[in-house]
Parts: structure tokens; C-alpha cells; sequence
């Protein structure tokens, strides 16, 4: 058993069909009952390592084979000298085979089983949700609406078994106001997306696993939660700031030059060897007076360098990028859209023709939205974005042949026939004005500095590695907000130990 967050490795994460497939064949490779009573002893070690000063444990049991798992972990407790109380939604009489010999076992056993009132439970005592877990999508209505209501009004831990029920395992999303809020979650089998994305984090709370000893084929992944990514290759003394690559920030419509000097600034601490600032206001200023090391020109005294560099448009862009699209979509070797460059490109078709045919040219592009902007780019809204932003990624993978990072929580990263990456740092602290700038300009230069090989490869991996630290900085801040302006150097302390390991 492990916990997942923070992150240390890389993790595969199975919907419900590949983690039906996973269950099916591993319990026709076992004796009966053996997954069920695997996952019953997991939970009730968790519950004990969680929940050590627990007299009572209050165990809220469906109709199918996630309540089998808490009658097993009930065994387990009462076994341990807990006082267990199983509330059993349903009818024993129609239980599944598996849930109903765990049923009979925790019944001979002694433990208390029944649909009577709940008992009071104190700030150290523990409750187990094993209403639904993944089998079921609906909206939970009626008797276990008001079991989940009671769960969440409890004053002690509660610990929810695979998924907090009512969250929808695919996609994150509760299916409807009843919806457990765990302190822990344990996972089983395999690792749901749902648990890392949309409002999966504030459902799980802290996020355990156990694969209860079955191995599952990585290859048919539905996507990864990411791990730390690579430490980089330390620079050679022979190297110079041509070796990193340039990278040019198209930004800063009039009223929005502090977006463009944040993209700047980050690129710049990224790693890249130059940093030019081409401000969309008519060049206001030609020194940023903090980092006198970028460079601000006009844009067409440049345009000779866009096919050698990597270029970083939109931050601030406002209406006045629109204008100079056209130039970067067909001429710069690397591009990264964000903010208004998006929602011109959203509303102009030929922007649309031009974006879409640099992949034919072998030209990479990675989309830096946020759920509003993905919507305009689609054509929908923010909440069909937000019902499933798996899917909303891939649609916008597969319409502009880019790799797109779909910014919120649990951030993900898609890519033309790559499986997508949901990213597991950040919290709430980044909910302000201008990270957004940070996160596309370290992005653009991390790319420059590092973008030998494949050119899909090299942003894909630049856009997660991206993700991943933008995220990080926040978690180790450990502030309740973190401004764009701090978070660069954030950024750079949190880089700054990785390398040093």
C-alpha cells in the first residue's frame, strides 16, 4: 500500500472498463472471493493507520461489491477489538456472490449489521464509505443521499473505499449534489482518473493504493498521473547561450505589459540563452529594470530569427495579437499559444488553417488553455470542458494536431498518439491573476533549452515537466496565495533542488 501524493514516480490510471477488464481476469486467475478479501484486509489497515485511537467505526455499506469490501474490513476492525457498525443500504438477499459471502463471514463473526440509525462517533473515531465506490454514475438520490449527507456532516475521519461515492471515476465530476468528502481514499486494483482532476482532489482527500498483488498491463493505460520528470543533464563548460536556444515573448497589449515582463521572466530563468520581448503596445518600455538581461524589440526587425526560435504568444495579447499571428503560425520553429492568441485562433478560421497545418510541417505547437479558453477553441462550454477534461483534451489534440496542456486542477497534457498525462501538483494558491503568464513562459523556455530529438516528443515532455513544477512550487510554498510575481522565483528555488537532488 502506498500514498500517492506527493508525487514520487509516475502512476497508470484505468477507467472503469479497464478496470473492470483488470478485475475480471484477475479474479479468473484466483479463488473465489480471494480480491474481495484482499481488498477488506487493505482497508482495515488503512483505517487502523489512519484512525489509531478509533473506538468506533462506522461502516456505510451498498447494494454491490464495494459495500463486499467494507463487511470484509469490518471483520477485520471488529477482529482488532474496534467497535463496528455496518449500516447496509439494500437488500442482503440480492448482493452479489463476492459481497455476499463477505456478508456471511462478517455476520458469523459478530459484527453488527443492520439498517437501523447510525451511531455517534467522536473527532477520533473513523467512518468507511462503501456505499458505491465505481459502480455506480447516476446521481445519488433518495436513502443513500442522506447516508452521504451523514457521512459528511461527521465530525471524524472518513475513509472512502476505491472512490468517495457520488464521484464519477473517469472524469472527476460528482454526479449530482450528494457526493462523500473523504479524508482518505483508497484506491483498489488500479488508480482512477477521477481521483487527480476536475474535483476529484476535493472529494479523495489524502489518496492511498493497493493493486491487492495483480499487476495490470500498463500499456492499456487510460492515462498516467505524472511523476517528477527527468533531471537534466548538467551544462558543459563548453556550452554558451547559444546552446539554449532563444526565445521570443509576443505579449503585452496596452494596459497588460506585466503579463509579457512575467513570461519573460520565467523563460528567461527556464533556461533559455536569449529572451527577446516584443510588447504588442507599441513598445512602451525597452527595460525590464528588475531583469536588464531581456531584450525588447519591435517585432519586425525579428522576423528572420522566428524560424530558429521558440515563441511564446499571447500572454496580455489582447486584441492586438490577432495581427501578427499569422506570422508566427507559419514562420516560428517552436510556438506556444496562450490567453488571447487562443481566442483568436478560436474565432478566426484561417488562424484555425494556419495552426492546424504546422503539424503537417513538422512544426510543434503546444495550447496552454484554461477551460473557458478550450471551450471557445471547441465551440462548447465550460462545462462540458470541465464534465470530462480527458476527453475535452483529446478533441482538441485530434482538431488542431498540437499538444495541448488543459490548465485547472489536475492539469492535463495531451499529445497526438501519446497517452495523456494528468498532472498531480498545484493547489488553489495559483488561483490568481498572472501564474497562468508564468506557467507559458517557463514552458517556452524550458522547450528552448531542451529540445533535441522528436519534435512532438520534446514539447510533450516540456509541457509536462512544466505542469509538473509549476504545480510543485506551489505545494512547497505552502501559502494560501501564491502571486505570479513570487511564483518565478518560487519556480526557480523548487528547480534549483531538484538538480540538486
Amino acid at each position: 500500500m502506498q500514498r500517492i501524493l506527493p508525487p514520487t514516480q509516475a502512476w497508470p490510471l484505468f477507467d472503469v472498463a479497464g478496470t473492470r477488464r483488470i478485475e475480471a481476469q484477475a479474479s479468473a486467475a484466483l479463488p473465489t472471493h480471494t480480491l474481495m478479501r484482499r481488498a477488506g484486509a487493505a482497508v482495515a489497515r488503512l483505517a487502523l493507520a489512519v484512525a489509531p485511537h478509533a473506538q468506533r467505526v462506522l461502516v456505510v455499506a451498498g447494494p454491490g461489491n464495494n459495500g463486499g469490501d467494507g463487511f470484509e474490513a469490518a471483520l477485520h476492525l471488529h477482529a482488532a477489538g474496534r467497535h463496528v457498525h455496518v449500516v447496509l443500504l439494500g437488500d442482503p438477499a440480492r448482493l452479489p456472490d463476492d459481497a455476499r459471502d463477505a456478508l456471511t463471514r462478517a455476520q458469523a463473526a459478530g459484527v453488527a449489521i443492520g439498517a437501523g440509525p447510525m451511531p455517534t462517533l467522536r473527532a477520533d473515531d473513523l467512518a468507511i464509505d462503501a456505499l458505491f465506490g465505481i459502480g455506480s454514475r447516476r446521481a445519488i438520490e433518495g436513502v443513500a443521499a442522506g447516508h452521504v449527507a451523514t457521512l459528511n456532516a461527521l465530525p471524524c475521519a472518513v475513509l472512502a473505499i476505491d472512490l468517495p461515492s457520488g464521484l464519477d471515476a473517469d472524469t472527476g465530476q460528482p454526479g449530482g449534489p450528494a457526493c462523500v468528502r473523504a479524508t482518505h481514499t483508497l484506491s483498489l486494483l488500479t488508480l482512477k482518473p477521477g481521483l487527480f482532476t476536475a474535483a476529484g482532489r476535493d472529494h479523495a482527500g489524502t489518496v492511498w493504493f493497493d493493486a491487492l498483488d495483480v499487476a495490470p498491463d500498463n500499456a492499456a493505460a487510460t492515462a498516467w498521473l505524472g511523476g517528477p520528470p527527468s533531471r537534466a543533464a548538467p551544462r558543459r563548460h563548453a556550452q554558451h547561450k547559444g546552446s539554449f536556444g532563444d526565445v521570443s515573448i509576443v505579449a503585452g497589449a496596452p494596459g497588460m505589459t506585466g503579463a509579457a515582463l512575467l513570461a519573460a521572466r520565467a523563460a528567461h530563468i527556464a533556461g533559455a540563452g536569449r529572451v527577446f520581448v516584443h510588447l504588442l503596445d507599441g513598445c512602451s518600455i525597452g527595460l525590464d529594470p528588475l531583469h536588464p538581461e531581456l531584450m525588447f524589440r519591435p517585432l519586425a526587425t525579428s522576423d528572420a530569427g522566428l524560424a530558429e526560435r521558440t515563441v511564446v504568444c499571447g500572454c496580455g495579447g489582447g486584441d492586438a495579437v490577432r495581427a501578427v499571428l499569422p506570422r508566427l503560425l507559419s514562420s516560428a520553429a517552436r510556438l506556444v499559444l496562450d490567453a488571447d492568441a487562443l481566442n483568436a485562433v478560436a474565432t478566426d478560421s484561417t488562424l484555425e488553417t494556419l495552426l492546424r497545418a504546422r503539424a503537417a510541417r513538422g512544426l510543434a505547437t503546444v495550447l496552454t488553455p484554461h477551460p473557458l479558453e478550450a471551450a471557445r477553441l471547441l465551440g462548447t462550454d465550460t462545462a462540458a470542458v470541465q464534465a470530462d477534461r480527458l476527453a475535452a483534451t483529446a478533441h482538441l489534440v485530434r482538431r488542431y494536431g498540437c499538444v495541448v496542456l488543459l490548465k485547472g486542477s489536475g492539469s492535463v497534457i495531451g499529445a497526438p498518439q501519446r497517452v495523456p498525462v494528468i498532472n498531480p501538483t498545484g493547489n488553489a494558491a495559483l488561483a490568481t491573476a498572472g501564474t497562468g503568464d508564468v506557467l507559458a513562459g517557463w514552458l517556452g523556455g524550458h522547450w528552448s533549452s531542451a529540445h533535441a530529438g522528436d519534435a512532438m516528443d520534446a514539447a510533450f515532455a516540456a509541457a509536462t515537466a512544466t505542469a509538473f513544477l509549476h504545480g510543485q512550487a506551489a505545494d512547497l510554498a505552502q501559502r494560501p496565495l501564491l502571486p505570479a510575481g513570487d511564483l518565478v522565483a518560487a519556480m526557480r528555488r523548487t528547480a534549483d533542488l531538484a538538480a540538486l537532488g
